[in-house]
Parts: C-alpha cells; sequence; structure tokens
C-alpha cells in the first residue's frame, strides 16, 4: 500500500481562509453539527473571523482533505482568556480519517499553539454524543458537561495544555510530518 503524506498550512492568508471555509461548507452535511445552519456557521467562521486560527490539511496532491479550526478565548469572558483555546472544529474527508492523520494534525496543532506568543493553559472542545467517542476522549481530556441541544447532545470537554501536550506527543515517532 502506497504511503500517502500530508502537510498543513495555518490560513493566515485571505486566500487560505477561503479555502478554509469553502471546504466546510462543501462538506457541512458531513460536519453532523448538533445545531442550526446559522449557529453552524458562525462556529466555523470564528476561528477565521477572530483570531485567524483556521489550520487545512493537504494530501499530496495539493487537495484539502481536513480542516482543524480554534479560537482564543472563551464567549464568557468576553474572549479576554486567550490562555484557554477553544477547538472549533477538527474534520477530515471520511477516505482519510485514519489514526495516523487524526495523530499528525493534533501533533501538528500542539507544536503551532506551544509557539504562540501568549501561552495557551487550557484547550476546550465539543463532541456530539451520538459519535460515542467517550473512551478515546477521555484519553485526552476531561468531560465536564452535556449539552442537550435540538439536533442531539453535546459533551464539553477540558484540558490542561501542557497535559495534553506531553500525551499526544508521545506519539510523535509514529507520525511523519512533511514540511
Amino acid at each position: 500500500m502506497n504511503q500517502m503524506s500530508y502537510y498543513f498550512q495555518v490560513c493566515s492568508s485571505e486566500s487560505y481562509q477561503d479555502k478554509y471555509m469553502i471546504f466546510l461548507l462543501e462538506h457541512y452535511n458531513e460536519l453532523n453539527l448538533p445545531y442550526p445552519f446559522s449557529i453552524s456557521l458562525s462556529f466555523l467562521a470564528s476561528s477565521v473571523l477572530m483570531q485567524k486560527e483556521a489550520i487545512l490539511c493537504f494530501n499530496d496532491e495539493d487537495e484539502v482533505v481536513g480542516a482543524i479550526g480554534y479560537i482564543c478565548g472563551t464567549a464568557e469572558n468576553q474572549y479576554k482568556d486567550t490562555h484557554v483555546a477553544q477547538i472549533q472544529i477538527v474534520f477530515f474527508v471520511e477516505t482519510y480519517r485514519r489514526s495516523r492523520l487524526f495523530l499528525e494534525s493534533l501533533q501538528f496543532l500542539v507544536q503551532y499553539i506551544s509557539q504562540l506568543p501568549e501561552a495557551i493553559v487550557e484547550l476546550r472542545f465539543w463532541v456530539p454524543v451520538h459519535l460515542r467517542l467517550q473512551r478515546l476522549l477521555a484519553k485526552l481530556a476531561e468531560k465536564t458537561a452535556t449539552w442537550d441541544t435540538q439536533q442531539g447532545g453535546i459533551d464539553e470537554y477540558h484540558a490542561d495544555f501542557k497535559e495534553w501536550q506531553a500525551y499526544i506527543m508521545k506519539f510523535r515517532n509514529e507520525a511523519y510530518f512533511t514540511s
């Protein structure tokens, strides 16, 4: 079997931000977000609009196959608590959903976040309950709440960034990065 290579690109220019939004909108139905479209759109766009912290994953043919988005700060603190990073989306096209690529994406994310000017202390993310990822996610974070929405329940997770980074990076020899 041919091993594919991937690379990640931070969406620091308008053209990459456009690719990010187009990719997520093209795959909107596959995202299975538990919110109405208007809320989902603001959620997906927030990574680009608030801090420009969106990342694309490309395959070796320069096709977008995944996207990661996060913001710094929380709504309850008017986004002033920038030591908290909230992961808004991690999505890969179904044919690219592999443990290795997921691990590489998390490693890229923690390496990137660790280089930010302000240190990130805590990570937060939400996962639809119906995905049944609780056992896997328990290794990465602590479930702090479950929220009921019209489209289903979502679990909220919090993690100490340094602990998360240490856990993810202990697998660094199993992932190969393409520059």
